[in-house]
């Protein structure tokens, strides 16, 4: 996971990606306990497969796989501002 946590957000480099959460406090109300949760903000899905099917981070996600256990999410939902589509990217991992 050393070389996962170091590399990956480079890969995020060109990309228009917001990172609403990474790995904060959380308390897991219900299913199987997790160890952290990721959140990306991307401007469509389009450009969400763009990043996580892309060269530079197929090669680093190798790493997570190795580490842990990972859902990997992608969600359309509704900004704060009025009608705006976002789309998110979630990870939600727990260790092996």
């Amino acid at each position: 996971m050393a070389t996962y946590s170091k590399d990956a957000p480079a890969t995020l480099a060109g990309h228009e990606v917001k990172v609403l959460a990474l790995n904060g406090s959380h308390e897991d109300l219900e299913g199987p306990s997790t160890e952290g949760t990721v959140i990306f903000e991307f401007p469509s899905i389009e450009a969400a497969k763009a990043w996580y099917n892309g060269s530079p981070y197929l090669e680093v996600r190798e790493h997570r796989l190795k580490g842990a256990t990972y859902r990997v999410t992608l969600v359309e939902g509704v900004s704060n501002q009025a009608a705006q589509v976002c789309h998110w990217v979630e990870f939600v991992g727990a260790a092996v």
